[in-house]
């Protein structure tokens, strides 16, 4: 937001040489981004856009502080900037424009025309020529703010345009633009016209939660995840994730950085967050996810790419750690009452059947997952099995049907990542007739395997959930094809937890709502696939019409 209106001047040459500018405009998007970038820090709330593809010509409204004609004279000469003064301003910038060079190039490079008026002063038009010289300066009847016109832009630089993407691909990098400038200003209204007809509207939220599902077709706000972390007095990381029971891409074009209100390109980040997704999703599929970072000025340099889409990020390991904590945070359930302290869980063990696959309850609570102490369980109570296969719990706010097998196999995954352990068994598994690349596979992942014969081997060492089944050399044969330790341990998760079709009394499978809700990725199993089906109360009411009025619906 403005500090009041502030002075256009000239920026001293110290400073012109230090901004490593280069050339900013080369495209029509790239000329309403840094006209809705000058909207954006006069403190605009209300911006129409307007494009001409065709004829080269965008023109950008906003309704925020304005110009008085001094300013409005000063504004397209070259290095002009009320946003910066000295050396000093340069490694603590606020704004985001600063180089004092857009409207100049505009100026070189197109016919522009502003018109500009202060809350509490006259409106004026002023005319620019090549040089950025207000040639004609003239009162007229505007609201409070500006308006940049800009027409037949590179008209003196006809190899420009040949150089430039059709017409339809230009469209796409302006509405592209639009998009994610306005996710980083969620409290914006957008009305972007093409060609005098109505293109698409934007309207303004609390955060990107409210904006993203009118940008990305399919998403709806109950499929994002949105949190706010504080890290200092003045940084922060905000979140908007796509959940994963719920949302994924075929490509990581959604996943996208901010910083200060600006999307950048980061690949450091971006495989932060997908590391953070990871064995959430299906796969080759690729996260939703916003991440904007509220950084301190002096941690940041703007000077490496002239559109300001890079930057220089000092102790960019830090902020790696605490967008990995900000992820899982945003993948854990989020309880809608806080528990009691007392809440009751299972800690008798019980009699196992004997059954092929029969589910065992853990006695020891501190032997689940490291991340139980990170999440508080909903309140969840186990009613009853459907089909030998989904678990029926009761919610405060509804009602959750929870796959009995992805269920323990995600809690069974965390502990083998937490924990994988290899334990002696006796008698040793005999295998036969393995390839040397399945043998080089077995030695990768620890296990003790020695030759017993011709064409035989000895496994003398298990993982410790794979050491109490029945089914070990097939286990062995299918670790033995390939992937690394954590497909190893999806693949071991996978085939000791409860398979479908085991019947459960309510204490165990009261005892794996407990521990699965203290997993650190709750919502989707090893695979991707989505572990549990909510019926919200408020769901049920409109289904079965309780809101109705019982005598108005029998005809009285």
């Amino acid at each position: 937001m403005p500090n009041g209106l502030r002075i256009i001047q000239t920026l001293p040459p110290d400073v012109v040489h230090l901004i490593a500018a280069g050339e900013v405009i080369d495209s029509l998007a790239a000329v309403l981004r840094e006209l809705v970038e000058n909207a954006l820090d006069a403190g605009a709330t209300r911006i129409s856009v307007s494009v001409w593809p065709q004829l080269w010509r965008v023109r950008v409204a906003d309704n925020g502080c304005g110009m008085d004609v001094q300013n409005l004279q000063q504004a397209a000469t070259a290095h002009s900037t009320s946003k910066i003064h000295n050396v000093y301003d340069l490694w603590n910038i606020t704004s985001l424009g600063f180089r004092g060079e857009a409207l100049h190039s505009l100026a070189q490079l197109s016919q522009l025309e502003i018109r500009s008026r202060v809350a509490e002063g006259e409106g004026w038009c002023a005319k620019y020529n090549s040089q950025g010289e207000a040639v004609q300066v003239q009162p007229t009847a505007i609201a409070p703010g500006t308006i940049v016109t800009v027409c037949d832009l590179f008209e003196r630089w006809k190899p420009r345009r040949q150089g430039l993407p059709n017409v339809s691909q230009q469209v796409k990098n302006i509405q592209q633009m639009i998009q994610h400038i306005a996710l980083c200003h969620p409290h914006v209204l957008w009305q972007v016209e093409q060609d005098d007809r109505p293109w698409f509207k934007i309207t303004p939220g609390q955060s990107a939660q409210q904006i993203l599902p009118q940008i990305l077709r399919g998403v709806k706000g109950g499929d994002l995840e949105a949190l706010t972390l504080s890290v200092s007095e003045a940084e922060s990381i905000s979140l908007v994730l796509g959940l994963p029971d719920r949302c994924h891409r075929q490509r990581p074009d959604w996943i996208k950085v901010a910083v200060n209100g600006r999307c950048v390109r980061s690949p450091e980040l971006e495989q932060t967050i997908i590391a953070g997704f990871a064995r959430t999703l299906p796969r080759d599929r690729y996260p939703v996810c916003l991440l904007h970072l509220r950084i301190s000025p002096e941690q940041i340099d703007w000077n490496r790419h002239p559109a300001k889409a890079e930057i220089y990020l000092k102790n960019i390991n830090q902020w790696q750690e605490r967008i990995k904590e900000a992820i899982a945070q945003g993948l854990q359930l989020n309880p809608e009452t806080t528990p009691d302290a007392a809440q009751h869980r299972v800690t008798q063990l019980l009699k196992a059947s004997e059954e092929k696959g029969a589910y065992h309850v853990n006695p020891n609570p501190e032997e689940n997952s490291q991340s139980g102490s990170r999440a508080q369980p909903l309140h969840l109570r186990a009613v009853a099995q459907v089909s030998q296969m989904y678990i029926v719990a009761e919610h405060p706010n509804g009602l959750w049907l929870v796959e009995q097998h992805i269920a323990h196999e995600r809690i069974l995954y965390e502990q083998l990542c937490d924990r994988w352990q290899l334990v002696p068994i006796e008698p040793a598994i005999v295998l036969n007739q393995l390839t040397p690349a399945q043998l080089e596979q077995l030695n990768r992942l620890g296990l003790d395997i020695q030759p017993f014969g011709s064409e035989l081997w000895a496994v003398r060492t298990l993982p410790e959930l794979l050491a109490e089944r029945d089914d070990c050399a097939d286990a062995l044969i299918e670790l033995s094809l390939g992937g690394d330790l954590q497909q190893a341990q999806v693949a071991t998760a996978c085939r000791s937890a409860i398979r479908n079709g085991t019947p459960l009394t309510l204490p165990q499978m009261q005892d794996i709502l407990d521990r699965w809700q203290r997993t650190r990725n709750p919502r989707t199993c090893p695979h991707g696939r989505p572990i549990y089906l909510s019926l919200e109360e408020s769901s049920l009411a409109r289904f079965f019409r309780r809101h109705w009025v019982i005598g108005k619906s029998h005809g009285i």
